[in-house]
C-alpha cells in the first residue's frame, strides 16, 4: 500500500487482537513474505509498483496450497475500465474511495465467505468442523440454550464396501437433505446442520423441538433408505457384505443413529464437553437395532 494515511485509517477499522498487519510498500516484498509465511488474508492496492496488485493476488492464487489464502484488491474507480474478469481470481474488489464502514464490512464478508467456503464438505457442501465449533462457541457466549445433536448411519462402511462409493455418496446426499430440510422446517432459532465427515452429521436446534426433529429425521431416513438397495436385497431385508476383519455377514437396512446433548442454564461449557456427553450416549443408541435417537436429560 501507498497511501500512509490510508494504511492507518484501514488498520483503525479493526482491533489489534481481532486482526495484525504486516505492511509492505511494493509487491515483490510482499510475494517473498506471503510465499515464507502465508497470512490468513492479502489487501492489495493495484497501483503497488514493481508488481501490480491485482499480479500480486494472482502469483500468489496460482499455487495450490495459498489458494486457501483471502485475498481483496482495492482500486482507483478510474482504473476499473482496465480490469479484466478473466484473470481477476480475488474474493473481494474494492473501488476507492469507498467509506471506512464499507470496506470494513466487505473485508469482514470476504473472509467469511473464505472460511466457510473451505471448511464446507466437499460432497454435500455443509459447514465443517471449524463452523461447527465457532457456532456452538457463539451460542455458548451468548448464553443461548440449545440441543446439538450428533447423527450417523448405522452399518454405512458394509454398504459402501457392498455397493461402491458412488451410491454411498448417494447415501450421504440423501441424509444430508432429510436433516437440512428437517432442521429448517423448524423455522426456529439457533439452527444449524454440519457435517463433520463421512457419515456423521450435527445440526442444532432450540431443546424444546429437538425431539420432533429427530423423529421426522428417523422416519424419512427409514423410509427412502431401502430404495437406494437392489431389490433382492431389500426384499431380504439386509445384504452380505464384510466386517472390519474381512468377514462376510449380514447386514441390516441401514439406520440412522442420534445423540442429542442439551444445553439449557449454562449445563456445559464448551464444545468438548458437548462432544463427550454426546459420545456417552452414542454408545446407547449403537446397542439398539433399526433408528433411534437418544436425549440426554441428565440435569
Amino acid at each position: 500500500m501507498q497511501n500512509e494515511q490510508f494504511i492507518d485509517d484501514i488498520q483503525s477499522l479493526w482491533s489489534q487482537d481481532r486482526i495484525s498487519w504486516t505492511v509492505f510498500s511494493n509487491g515483490r516484498s510482499a510475494l517473498e513474505r506471503i510465499f515464507s509465511d502465508p497470512p490468513d488474508m492479502v489487501i492489495a492496492e493495484q497501483s503497488l509498483p514493481e508488481i501490480s496488485g491485482i499480479d500480486v493476488l494472482r502469483m500468489f492464487r496460482a499455487e495450490n496450497i495459498y489458494r486457501q489464502i483471502c485475498a481483496i484488491l482495492m482500486i482507483e474507480s478510474g482504473d476499473v475500465a482496465d480490469l479484466s474478469s478473466a484473470g481477476l481470481n480475488v474474493d473481494e474488489l474494492v473501488i476507492l474511495p469507498a467509506p471506512p464502514d464499507e470496506i470494513r464490512l466487505r473485508v469482514e464478508l470476504a473472509l467469511h465467505r473464505t472460511t466457510v467456503t473451505l471448511d464446507a464438505n466437499p460432497l454435500t457442501r455443509l459447514p465443517g468442523n471449524t463452523s461447527i465449533i465457532n457456532t456452538v462457541q457463539r451460542l455458548f457466549a451468548y448464553g443461548t440454550d440449545f440441543a446439538l445433536a450428533y447423527a450417523d448411519l448405522d452399518n454405512f462402511k458394509p454398504y459402501n464396501d457392498k455397493y461402491g462409493f458412488s451410491r454411498g455418496d448417494e447415501i450421504l446426499l440423501m441424509a444430508a437433505r432429510i436433516i437440512g430440510n428437517t432442521v429448517s422446517m423448524q423455522q426456529c432459532v439457533p439452527s444449524f446442520v454440519g457435517h463433520i465427515g463421512g457419515d456423521d452429521f450435527v445440526f442444532i436446534l432450540p431443546p424444546d423441538v429437538v425431539a420432533v426433529a429427530c423423529q421426522s429425521i428417523i422416519r424419512d431416513f427409514d423410509t427412502i433408505v431401502p430404495s437406494f438397495y437392489d431389490p433382492k436385497d431389500r426384499a431380504h431385508g439386509y445384504i452380505l457384505s464384510n466386517d472390519r476383519q474381512g468377514n462376510e455377514q449380514i447386514f441390516p437396512i441401514l439406520s440412522i443413529s442420534i445423540a442429542v446433548v442439551r444445553n439449557i442454564r449454562a449445563k456445559h461449557t464448551c464444545y468438548a464437553e458437548l462432544a463427550h456427553a454426546a459420545g456417552q450416549l452414542k454408545s446407547i443408541t449403537k446397542d439398539t437395532l433399526g433408528s433411534t435417537y437418544v436425549i440426554d436429560r441428565r440435569k
